[in-house]
């Protein structure tokens, strides 16, 4: 099976190739394995750019009958996880347009609610998006109270991420939750680093917030 390589180069493995050529000759074997490795995040994914659990999985559906179809195709530019995902955000972004027209008024009554922007360093910094020295979050508190909260802090955590501007949500979520690196991310999601850099930064930031709101709150 395929054994994707963190940070390689956007090429496939000889594992890889392999796994692509089966397909191509309608291997069933090797199409339920690569199911079974990937269903589970594409379905995450696709749910961050539609209304429903329902619709998320007739996106990943759509998904899979373009990979059946367009295999013959794939050059290996990429991998073909890369590829993959690629194609499945393509198409909930399209049915995301048609299925949630309130989506930009809801993210805009959002945008800016969550960390005061002055606390981030400005676009003219060698290091915009980042927390300013005087305004870093202050550490969490390492107490056997606070170890009873794991449970309470993750949820709070899935449910702040919820409410993230689409692609700040799109960007925590593959970068900290499906373990994609950067390079991947821009790619699928057709960012420039430094924008990938910001948006991961302002999305992890808004999370924490939350949480050191919620930690004051019970302390």
């Amino acid at each position: 099976m395929v054994r994707p390589r963190r940070g390689s180069a956007m090429v496939a493995t000889v594992d890889e190739t392999a796994l692509i050529q089966a397909l191509r000759n309608g291997d069933e074997t090797a199409f339920a394995m690569l199911v079974d490795q990937h269903a589970p995040a594409m379905l995450r994914v696709a749910r961050g750019y539609v209304p429903s659990a329902e619709i998320a999985e007739e996106v990943v559906q759509e998904a899979w009958i373009a990979l059946i179809k367009g295999i013959g195709k794939f050059e290996g530019r990429s991998s073909l996880r890369t590829w993959l995902f690629t194609v499945m955000i393509n198409i909930a972004k399209s049915r995301g347009v048609r299925e949630r027209r309130d989506a930009d008024a809801e993210i805009a009554a959002f945008t800016g609610t969550t960390v005061d922007p002055a606390r981030f360093r400005p676009g003219s910094d060698p290091w915009p998006g980042h927390w300013k020295a005087d305004a870093a979050p202050s550490a969490f508190p390492e107490t056997p109270e606070g170890s009873l909260l794991g449970t309470e802090l993750m949820e709070l955590a899935r449910r702040e991420l919820e409410k993230l501007p689409e692609r700040q949500r799109m960007v925590v979520t593959l970068r900290d939750m499906l373990g994609f690196d950067s390079a991947e991310v821009c790619r699928l999601l057709d960012l420039t680093v430094a924008n990938q850099r910001v948006l991961l930064h302002r999305g992890r930031a808004a999370v924490r917030q939350a949480l050191e709101d919620y930690l004051q709150e019970v302390s």
